[in-house]
């Protein structure tokens, strides 16, 4: 029997209604903070990952599923959705027209990592990206947008926020690590060792306890801040205070992507196990420069939508629709038409099997319909359909043509 790859599952109900509920939650509320929907392409050319991504994150060291295609073209399934909206941004030349663009996009990733709980190697994303605005104003607006989103699914959380400086401030702050992790080196994990060579701020997300003792007394970019980036951090969280948005800065929070600068969020939660981080974004004023486009500030954010499902509080089922049925086989084209006419402005189902009349309310009940319509003999040689409100317990026998 040929079954599904490792890490890549099937969706049936309920997990499936979780997420179509979720889609159409977070779809709304962008919309009112005026984004639109983009869609990128799944396949996109290893080039834009290395680049953007960078090559020392475990991303593109590891987990891409990259391969040759016919063409003799590098390419891979998309490990992550910002770096395909940056490329489309700049191919499209939209970073050349100036103004402000917002979009919004949701569909799966893959990373070819170990699968456990919350966490495939096809998953779903839904992210948010903003073009063209420079403040920090946007990133309490995403900020914002997130805890709107959190909240409509009733999903518990905590905020957690950090500054990871910017091109003023970095370098410095990166000599300083890299000097005090030199004198820890024999202390340090294997990973925290590569990393120290690569991408020596990533060490300070190292899940080894042993290495976050060390790391207490490590410097911390928030004292290593420019001016600049020390004014946008100190605004940032004015703005959460006055929204009245809880928040803990969290010096050890750094982004697993190299384009990220200045402002880095992430939404936790201690429902899920080990893997706590639920959402996640910050600003990366520079990828759209990185991928050789015209310098264009930007932020944005994603959800990891599998780890959220089992969090949703989904709303009461309420009755919806129609369940139609025959009491004899005469009436089977009479429903079928009746249904068909139906479906222009109302969910229908049909129920082809004749049944009695105590059956078809049972089936009328089990798919949670409003209402309940029925043709026997009798309605059959009168022209007529009878129909159940089974929501307020009324019924009435009309003409099929006005049904």
């Amino acid at each position: 029997m040929i079954q599904s790859l490792r890490g890549m599952n099937d969706m049936f109900a309920p997990d499936a209604e979780r997420f179509e509920y979720f889609i159409e939650t977070a779809t709304t509320i962008a919309k009112r903070y005026g984004f639109t929907y983009f869609e990128a392409p799944l396949l996109e050319e290893t080039a834009l990952f290395k680049r953007s991504v960078g090559e020392s994150s475990d991303i593109v060291g590891k987990e891409m599923y990259q391969f040759i295609d016919k063409g003799e073209n590098d390419v891979c399934l998309r490990p992550e959705g910002t770096a395909g909206v940056v490329r489309a941004f700049i191919q499209k030349k939209l970073d050349k027209q100036g103004g402000i663009h917002r979009f919004f996009y949701h569909g799966p990733m893959f990373r070819y990592e170990r699968p456990q709980k919350g966490r495939l190697r096809e998953f779903h994303q839904f992210g948010i990206e903003s073009f063209g605005v420079a403040s920090v104003v946007e990133d309490v607006s995403l900020i914002m947008m997130l805890v709107d989103i959190l909240d409509a699914l009733g999903i518990g959380y905590k905020l957690e926020i950090n500054s990871l400086g910017d091109q003023n401030c970095m370098p410095e702050y990166r000599t300083k690590l890299v000097s005090f992790l030199d004198c820890h080196d024999d202390k340090i994990c294997a990973d925290c060792q590569r990393r120290k060579a690569t991408n020596p701020i990533r060490v300070l997300d190292c899940k080894n306890g042993d290495c976050q003792l060390i790391y207490a007394e490590a410097p911390k970019l928030m004292q290593n801040l420019c001016e600049g980036c020390e004014s946008d951090f100190t605004l940032l969280k004015e703005l959460l205070d006055e929204s009245q948005i809880a928040y803990e800065v969290n010096t050890h929070l750094v982004r697993g992507l190299d384009y990220y600068s200045k402002t880095a969020f992430e939404f936790v939660s201690d429902e899920i196990g080990s893997q706590s981080a639920i959402a996640g974004g910050g600003r990366y004023d520079r990828l759209v420069e990185f991928l050789d486009g015209k310098e264009t500030p930007a932020v944005g954010f994603a959800i990891g939508i599998e780890r959220l499902l089992e969090l949703i509080k989904m709303p009461e089922p309420k009755r919806n629709g129609y369940y139609i049925g025959t009491m004899d086989e005469e009436g089977l084209p009479l429903i079928m038409k009746a249904a068909q006419a139906k479906r222009k402005s109302d969910k229908v189902i049909v129920e082809y099997k004749s049944k009695n009349f105590k059956n078809h309310l049972k089936g009328a009940d089990k798919v949670n319909a409003r209402y309940c319509a029925i043709i026997g003999e009798n309605e059959r040689n009168d022209g007529t359909i009878w129909v159940k409100d089974l929501e307020v317990k009324t019924e009435e026998t009309i003409p099929l043509n006005s049904f």
